[in-house]
Order: structure tokens, then C-alpha cells, then sequence
């Protein structure tokens, strides 16, 4: 989905279409309504970046606003330093869930193979896919196929070339319904990316954005994706990228073009061999369609250091709420969970964890607060805390109570 939090934020706040909007304030940014008495005309004003103090991060940016230098993961105040008339709104993951779970559904109509990635994204098994309309087994390419058969062998080759190309056309095709029905849907644009496996799919799926449709066929890789960064491929994170760098490879082609040997001398076997292999556009990882979470969590960092003996009303309030939020989680998802922790980072940024595994599964608000807390009594809490966050583990499907 394109800038998903900042779009559907835009479907409720259509004025601020073509501004540069920023999505990760508190419940404090809210717009501030005032409707006219005499024509019943609702006015919005809306707070800005400027002056804006805290440690709240962005989770989203409209484009306009990342043509200013703004973009997700990035901290407020920075944010506020490079754009401060940049609009801020506060995060609403409760609408976005409603908008994820609408396009994901959109998709399904068309192709129920679907790998989801997370709220806003989702890997699509188009083998097998039909247009909306077409029935299983039907082929425009049919009779010319027949007549192909009949022709000399010679002509064989050529019939191969032309039928891989109606395939990928078809897949544009494919492609195009999935865009008009998740649009339809949720009124969003989305871009998608057609290519032979996932690990192309996903680099090409920025290529074109925001509502790109971009096809990678295999003979594209050299033009298309050679071309760009290596940290464009998911898994070369920021060391990886720095080491390949400082070695003189700053394109996907130069990688792929070294030597696999010296791959693994300077990145070990197995890691050497992955970035050989995936410079080459290979990748065999089929769609997973059904995995397990290894856990839930809920964690917030603190606008201000809070203290354990001068803010215990405050923290004790938002504690409750992290163990709300997480039961929620739970409930909705449907499950339980015998590991309950927790996590603190205090001032000087240390993080600390506890957690504790009970007899039974739980959800509930009120018994995961209770755990928790026999995990916080045992850490000190001499220092300022700056983040808190409580987790559950050992998740179990949760048996639904009868009517």
C-alpha cells in the first residue's frame, strides 16, 4: 500500500491532499473541530511540526512531505528541524487495521494465495489466477496454439518465446484488476510488482510508487535491478551495506558480478553465498500462507524520562494500558499465551527484560497486568525509565468460550 497510515488518514482528512503530512503524534495532536451555527460547516485546524518536543518517531509520511526529507522511523524533532509547517497527526491503528484487513480482502476475491507481510503488504501467488470473469482453462491463445502444433517444428522455438510473452501480459493484466479492485474497496491506490519470486517482487515494488505497476521479467534484472544499491534487497542491512561499500561494490550488478570465493572469504560461507546468489535474482522461497506468531507485544517510549517514585500514578496508568492493549491483540488475533515480560529502557539506554511463564495460557487485561507486574517488581527502577513495554509469548490458539 502507498504511505498506508498517511492515505487513510487523507480518505478522513481530504483538505490536506497535496500537503506534506506526517503520521506519529500523540492523542494531543488531534485536529480541533469547531462547527459554524449557522450553516453547520465543520472548520479542522491542525497541529504542525513546529516547536514539537518530545521523542515520538513518524510511522508514515504523505510523498509531499518526503520530498522534504522526511520519512518513516525518524525522529519528530528532526523532523520538525527539516519541515516544521509539515502537518502532524496522531496514529489511529485501529482504522488502519479496518483499511488492511478491506484490501487484503480485495485481493483474496482475485487470488486467494496470499502471504501477508503486515498491515501493509502482502506477498501474491498469481500461478493459477483467472481474471475476474474467466473461467478455469480458458486460453485467447488457444486455437493459435493448435495451429502452432500443426506447423513444423521449426516454428517451435518462436511459439515458446511468444507464449512466455502473453504470459507476462497477462500478469499486467492480473495486476491491474488487483489495483482497481483494492481501490474500489478502500478508495487507496497500492503498487505492485510482478516478477518470477519474491525477492525481486519486493525490490521492484518500490520502483514505481506510489500506484506503479512494475513488471520484472527475468531478462529486466540486468536493467532494473543491477543497477540499484545493494541494500535494496532485503536482508543486506546497514553493516552488510557499509562492509560492501568500503570493498568498492555499490550496485546489486557488482555483486552479482563478484567472485563467489571472495564473496565467502570476506562474508562467510553461508552469508557469502546468499549475496551471490540474490545479486543474481535468485530466490526459491515459495509463498507462506499460514505461520504462527512467536509473539505479541505492546511497548510505547516515554515523551519525557518518567521516574518510578515522582510519575508512579503516570506509569502505573500507561502499564495498564500497554496490558489492555496487548490483551486486545490477543483477543482479536486468537490467541493466549503462557510467557508473560516486560521491557525498560532507562535514561542512560539501557534496556532490561523479565519475563515470567505461567501454569496456563492467558488474555486477560487484568491477569496479564498481575504478571507483569511480579516481572517488574524484579527489576531496580533507581534510573528514569524511557521506555516500557510488556510482551506475551508461548502464544496457544485461544478456545473460544460457548454462546
Amino acid at each position: 500500500m502507498d504511505a498506508f497510515y498517511a492515505s487513510v488518514e487523507l480518505l478522513r482528512y481530504p483538505e490536506l491532499r497535496g500537503l506534506p503530512v506526517v503520521i506519529g503524534g500523540g492523542r494531543r495532536h488531534q485536529p480541533e473541530e469547531t462547527t459554524d451555527p449557522a450553516t453547520g460547516a465543520v472548520s479542522r485546524r491542525f497541529a504542525t511540526l513546529r516547536g514539537y518536543a518530545g521523542r515520538g518517531v513518524a510511522t508514515t509520511a504523505t510523498y509531499e512531505a518526503r520530498k522534504l526529507g522526511l520519512h518513516s522511523a525518524q525522529g519528530l524533532m528532526k523532523a520538525a528541524a527539516l519541515a516544521p509547517d509539515a502537518i502532524l497527526l496522531p496514529t489511529d491503528f485501529d482504522r488502519y487495521r479496518h483499511y488492511s484487513r478491506r484490501f487484503k480482502a480485495a485481493v483474496a476475491e482475485i487470488a486467494p494465495r496470499i502471504e501477508d507481510r503486515g498491515i501493509d503488504e502482502i506477498y501474491i501467488d498469481l500461478t493459477d489466477v483467472h481474471l475476474p470473469g474467466e473461467e478455469p482453462g480458458d486460453d485467447p491463445r488457444a486455437e493459435g496454439a493448435l495451429a502452432a502444433e500443426e506447423e513444423a517444428p521449426a516454428y517451435a522455438a518462436a511459439s515458446q518465446v511468444e507464449s512466455e510473452v502473453d504470459a507476462w501480459w497477462r500478469a499486467r493484466d492480473i495486476a491491474k484488476a488487483l489495483k482497481a479492485a483494492v481501490r474500489d474497496a478502500t478508495g487507496l491506490t497500492c503498487s505492485v510488482a510482478v516478477a518470477p519470486n519474491k525477492l525481486l517482487a519486493k525490490i521492484a515494488s518500490e520502483l514505481d510508487k506510489p500506484d506503479g505497476l512494475t513488471i520484472i521479467r527475468p531478462a529486466d534484472i540486468v536493467t532494473r535491478i543491477w543497477p540499484l544499491p545493494p541494500k535494496r534487497i532485503n536482508g543486506i542491512g546497514p553493516k552488510a551495506s557499509a562492509a560492501l561499500d568500503e570493498l568498492g561494490i555499490a550496485t546489486i550488478g557488482q555483486l552479482a558480478r563478484a567472485d563467489l570465493a571472495w564473496l565467502m572469504d570476506k562474508f562467510g560461507r553461508n552469508y557469502g553465498a546468499w549475496l551471490h546468489r540474490v545479486a543474481q535474482g535468485h530466490d526459491d522461497r515459495d509463498i507462506v500462507t499460514e505461520s504462527e506468531p512467536v509473539s505479541i507485544s505492546r511497548e510505547t517510549t516515554f515523551e519525557r524520562d518518567l521516574s518510578a517514585k515522582r510519575d508512579r500514578a503516570e506509569l502505573s496508568e500507561i502499564f495498564t494500558e500497554l496490558c489492555e492493549r496487548l490483551a486486545g491483540d490477543l483477543e482479536r488475533k486468537g490467541y493466549a499465551g503462557r510467557t508473560v515480560g516486560i521491557k525498560l529502557r532507562f535514561d542512560n539506554f539501557r534496556t532490561v527484560t523479565r519475563d515470567q511463564t505461567l501454569d496456563v495460557p492467558i488474555r486477560d487485561a487484568q491477569a496479564i497486568r498481575h504478571a507483569a507486574g511480579l516481572c517488574l517488581k524484579r527489576v531496580p527502577l533507581e534510573r528514569r525509565i524511557r521506555l516500557l513495554g510488556v510482551r506475551m509469548a508461548s502464544l496457544t490458539p485461544a478456545v473460544r468460550e460457548a454462546p
